[in-house]
């Protein structure tokens, strides 16, 4: 499916903001066929490399979304550390080594510099029929219980548009954040500030990430970027020192007064930019009809890799629900992506400013990797009449290599698109749900999982191997159902009752034919 005309008038969602959060939701929406304009203040694409650091379960998002592949190909594993202290080179592993196992497919960090994540997702959008509207400006917002308008300025003219819905995807500095009396509770402060950017640097090895912790005036850090001659620079500020000039010349004059290395010189730089940490986040992700996410919502700082990756899944928690709910489901669907997102962030947040003020460069792990984190307990996760096994209701839905009519396949095979999934396991459960629907029916792909055997529909997978019983805690024994959500988290569990157990789940979460969908808005808010 892909992104039906849009009305410049009347739309169902504008999205305001194209940065890797802005474009994750676009491409969801897209494929959904969800009507959507997606706008930009700026007046062409950012160009440097920022985030650089695509986590695993962001990996897995790419791969439904299918980009996967191309992220893959326009990065690569992170380098080794190289400490430079005096006349000594400490080199190590940042990053723990994991290798790709049947359930966690993309299991280490990738680099991509985030230009490169977000003309990936562009042209991702462009291929679904969608595209982003550069130098844009949201210049004024109401809403109410029917609705949102919009007044766009490009160029010196302004338009005015009406949304169902709007997501403000517009940074840390969110002009719709700021609009709405959305607090951001946090600090910025100018202690760690520090100049970043992309730049060529002659005389040092592109094998290594390197770093130089004791260099006069504050650390110094030169990481080589992929498929480029690049390195992305990161070089502390003194707290009480001036803002400094971002040129080329006093660029490598701080490099000669801090480190006194003339055989390397640093020059011709793509993108300079003055970073001050900032830790900050909302304490609501919606005002009525207007939506948070990204850097909008919450702000890191670059340790651990984590604003990026948390942006993304913001889009990819919030796509499927607003999808949904313009669909015929319950507006109350809409209340899940604060109750699912606002935790993540919080411990997120709290994650990166640890490993920010811990001293020396401490090795990322699973924490890092974000694929423990869930929804467990939240208002979707449910089970019945299941015991506390290897998976809970809330938990990321675990990849496994098995096999159907066509031969040799992933589960993310079968999760990948905008639909549900139900994994059956299970003689018994497999007859109970054999007649099971939902409306539409092509929002549910039912797989009866069997151990052995030869697959004799499209609804059958054959799990020779084991794999997917493994990743999912199931014995030859078990009589269960796993309802995996288009997100690719399992939202219901249960170990009897299967039917109506799925049936009173649709009712929460699936467009129901002929239902009257209503919202209530505590105030109407203007920005004029």
């Amino acid at each position: 499916m892909t992104a039906p005309h849009a009305d410049p008038d009347h739309t169902d969602v504008v999205i305001v903001g194209a940065g890797p959060t802005g474009l994750t939701l676009a491409c969801d929406l897209a494929r959904r066929g969800v009507p959507f304009r997606i706008v930009d203040k700026a007046t062409e694409t950012f160009a440097g490399s920022r985030g650089k650091g695509v986590q695993p379960r962001t990996l897995e998002v790419f791969d439904d979304l299918g980009i996967v592949e191309e992220l893959l190909s326009a990065g690569s594993p992170y380098p080794r550390m190289n400490a430079h202290l005096w006349f000594l080179d400490l080199k190590w592993r940042m990053h723990k080594q994991v290798h790709a196992t049947p359930d966690v497919p993309y299991p280490t960090i990738w680099l991509v510099p985030q230009w490169r994540t977000e003309k990936t997702l562009r042209d991702r959008l462009e291929r679904l029929g969608g595209r982003v509207e550069q130098g844009v400006e949201v210049v004024g917002l109401e809403q109410d219980q029917a609705g949102a308008s919009l007044r766009l300025r490009r160029a010196g003219q302004v338009e005015t548009v009406a949304a169902k819905y709007v997501v403000a995807a517009d940074g840390g500095r969110s002009l719709i954040r700021k609009s709405l009396g959305v607090e951001f509770s946090g600090s910025t402060t100018q202690e760690g500030r520090m100049i970043v950017g992309d730049l060529h640097v002659d005389g040092l090895s592109r094998d290594y990430w390197h770093v130089w912790p004791a260099a006069k005036g504050g650390a110094i850090g030169l990481c080589p970027l992929p498929h480029s001659d690049l390195f992305q620079l990161m070089m502390q500020l003194r707290p009480s020192e001036d803002e400094p000039v971002l040129s080329e010349q006093a660029i490598q004059s701080r490099w000669l007064a801090a480190t006194g290395l003339k055989n390397i010189r640093l020059h011709d730089a793509a993108w300079l930019s003055l970073f001050r940490p900032n830790v900050r986040m909302v304490d609501k992700y919606r005002v009525g009809r207007v939506f948070l996410a990204g850097d909008a919502a919450h702000v890191h700082t670059p340790a651990g890799a984590q604003g990026l990756n948390t942006g993304v899944q913001d889009a990819y928690n919030l796509g499927w629900k607003l999808a949904s709910v313009l669909g015929g489901a319950p507006a109350s669907l809409l209340d899940t992506y604060q109750e699912e997102r606002l935790p993540v962030a919080a411990a997120v947040l709290g994650l990166s400013t640890k490993l920010y003020k811990s001293r020396g460069v401490p090795k990322r792990g699973d924490a890092e990797r974000q694929l423990l984190l869930n929804y467990r307990g939240a208002s979707l996760a449910k089970e019945i009449g299941w015991h506390e096994g290897k998976l809970r209701a809330g938990d990321r839905a675990p990849d496994a290599i098995c096999e159907d009519l066509s031969g040799r396949l992933r589960l993310f095979d079968l999760f990948r698109g905008p639909h549900f999934t139900l994994l059956v396991f299970g003689a018994q459960a497999a007859a109970a749900n054999r007649n099971l629907e939902w409306t539409p029916n092509d929002i549910l792909r039912k797989c009866s999982v069997r151990p052995a055997g030869i697959a004799e529909d499209n609804e059958t997978i054959i799990d020779s191997h084991g794999n997917v019983q493994a990743a999912y805690g199931i014995s030859d024994k078990d009589n269960v159902i796993f309802l995996v959500r288009p997100d690719g988290y399992i939202g219901l569990i249960a170990g009897q009752n299967w039917v109506d157990a799925v049936e009173e789940y649709q009712t929460a979460v699936a467009p129901v034919l002929h239902h009257q969908q209503g919202i209530e808005l505590p105030t109407v808010l203007k920005n004029g």
